[in-house]
C-alpha cells in the first residue's frame, strides 16, 4: 500500500470533508438505521453551513488520512468550549474518526487515533474522550485496545431516533515522567 499521510483539512477543502463524512457515516450506520434518520442527520450535520462553522472553530480541527491525495478517512476533535459534552479544558474530545470501507483494517483509524493522542499531548491534556454508539462492537473493541475505558453513557439523537454513546476515555500519562 502507499504512504498514507495525515494532514489538517483547510476551508478550501470543505466539499471534500463533506463528501467523506457522509460517505463513512452511511458505509457505518446505514444498515442498522431507517433511511429517513440517516438523511436527516447527514443533511444536518454534514451541510456546508455546519461544516464552515466547525471548520472555523479554533477550538475545533479536522484532519485527512490521505494515500496519493485521496482521501480516505478523517479525525475531528474538539478542544474546550468546542467539546460535545464535558467541556474540559484538561481534555481533548474525538468527535469523530471514520475511514473508508474499503480501507478497514490497513491501521488507518489507528494512525488518526495516534494523531489525536499526539495532539492532547501537545495540548497538555490530561486525558482523551469520546463517545461510541454502544451497538458499534468494532468501534468499542478497537478503543478498548487502545487503552480507552468506558465512564459514563450519553444519548446520541440520529436523526429522530434517540441512540446511546458509551463515553470512553483514555488518561494519558507522560512517557518522559519517571514518578
Amino acid at each position: 500500500m502507499s504512504v498514507i499521510k495525515i494532514k489538517k483539512v483547510t476551508i478550501k477543502e470543505i466539499n471534500e470533508l463533506q463528501k467523506i463524512g457522509r460517505q463513512t457515516f452511511y458505509e457505518t450506520f446505514a444498515s442498522d438505521n431507517t433511511e429517513e434518520n440517516m438523511k436527516k442527520y447527514l443533511d444536518e450535520s454534514f451541510s456546508i453551513t455546519k461544516l464552515t462553522n466547525e471548520l472555523n472553530d479554533n477550538n475545533s480541527e479536522f484532519y485527512f488520512a490521505t494515500i496519493e491525495n485521496n482521501v480516505i478517512g478523517y479525525l475531528k476533535v474538539n478542544f474546550g468550549q468546542s467539546q460535545t459534552e464535558i467541556k474540559d479544558d484538561k481534555a481533548v474530545e474525538i468527535e469523530r474518526i471514520y475511514v473508508l470501507k474499503e480501507y478497514h483494517g490497513k491501521k488507518i483509524g489507528q494512525l488518526l487515533l495516534e494523531k489525536a493522542i499526539d495532539i492532547a499531548r501537545k495540548r497538555n491534556a490530561e486525558y482523551i474522550w469520546l463517545g461510541v454508539w454502544e451497538k458499534n462492537h468494532r468501534a468499542i473493541n478497537f478503543y478498548r485496545k487502545n487503552g480507552f475505558v468506558e465512564f459514563n453513557k450519553h444519548i446520541f439523537k440520529l436523526g429522530n431516533d434517540e441512540q446511546t454513546d458509551i463515553m470512553m476515555k483514555l488518561k494519558l500519562t507522560n512517557i518522559n515522567s519517571f514518578e
